[in-house]
């Protein structure tokens, strides 16, 4: 792919990507940027079973190894996991390095290593808006903050904070705040979830392993017995199983008051971005649900909420964006 496409004065240097997570290893070289369409050109991507390898060094070696062209000297690493002075854990995989030791040994020049969801915000002004669903329909402010968010095995929030001198993503453990009731069924259901966990956080219940216990909480709210289901069989049993139908609503109803109580703590009249690995199966639910209305009733914070839009994020290589985007807004800067 050649470089001279990106339409600028200063000719843009390719960077190596990645998105590391518990099932696979994702690499891609971003070859170029397009400020005409703001899309960055992804070539060479390569996805390896994380579970084939011993360590990162080795998966990205791998893929270094067998790269076609030249090594870029740029690079990004988007990973499901804490980061911290340097030290990155990938829990899952019982992986961990130092991002110093990564940048010497493959002879980088510049290296990032960011968070999944931090990968997420800085992917969100290079989205391409007609690839994704509008949730909530919106006027976003130019230039504003934009949150991003969503379950997959745990919850991940984060935060793209703009201002007149510039922009800066914001991590967090968004996951871990107490989960608030609204409704009089929200009550009902954190009493039961209260009765055999400490602290019941955003993640206990929206994240894989949540709607499990949503599912078994709705179960003893309606006065039925649970079985021993996780949250794929509760998927597919939801049209046969009452239970399972009203606790996939639900988890898309409370989901909403989550994303809203969040858009008001990021400031995020530039829009929300959800996403994550359960929302997008679960988009005609979505919609159905009184997610837009849990969203913008926040008492006399209503009219905030409602002027912001919402948008499922379901398009391609979003930590691969983020990643590359990471480094593009570093060099900008």
């Amino acid at each position: 792919m050649s470089q001279t496409t990106s339409h600028s004065s200063v000719p843009f240097e390719p960077i190596v990507v990645a998105d590391i997570g518990g099932t696979n290893a994702r690499f891609a070289i971003v070859s170029d940027f397009d400020t005409r369409t703001n899309h960055f050109v992804i070539t060479h991507q390569a996805t390896f079973p994380s579970a084939e390898f011993q360590s990162f060094e080795s998966a990205i070696q791998k893929y270094l190894t067998e790269l076609p062209v030249a090594q870029p000297s740029r690079a990004c690493l988007a990973v499901a996991g804490p980061i911290k002075s340097q030290q990155v854990h990938l829990t899952n995989l019982g992986w961990h390095f130092n991002s110093e030791d990564i940048k010497a040994q493959f002879d980088f020049t510049e290296l990032a290593v960011i968070n999944d969801f931090a990968a997420f915000a800085y992917a969100a002004p290079y989205l391409a808006l007609e690839k994704n669903l509008v949730i909530k329909q919106g006027q976003p402010e130019l230039g504003a903050n934009i949150g991003v968010m969503g379950p997959g095995t745990g919850f991940g929030a984060a935060c793209l904070a703009r201002d007149i001198n510039g922009s800066a993503v914001m991590s967090c453990e968004a996951g871990h705040i107490s989960l608030a009731p609204v409704t009089a069924l929200d009550k009902e259901l954190l009493t039961v979830l209260r009765a055999s966990i400490q602290h019941v956080s955003v993640e206990t219940v929206f994240s894989g392993p949540g709607i499990a216990r949503l599912y078994k909480a709705m179960a003893e709210v309606r006065g039925e017995q649970a079985k021993d289901l996780n949250a794929a069989q509760i998927s597919a049993l939801a049209k046969e199983c009452k239970v399972c139908d009203a606790t996939l609503s639900h988890f898309c109803d409370w989901m909403g008051s989550v994303a809203g109580d969040l858009a008001l703590t990021f400031g995020a009249l530039g829009g929300v971005y959800i996403g994550g690995g359960i929302l997008p199966r679960m988009k005609a639910r979505l919609q159905a649900s009184s997610f837009v209305e849990r969203f913008t009733e926040k008492g006399m914070m209503s009219q905030y909420t409602s002027q912001i839009p919402v948008t499922l994020v379901v398009q391609d290589n979003i930590p691969l964006i983020g990643a590359a985007a990471c480094i593009h807004e570093r060099r900008r800067a």
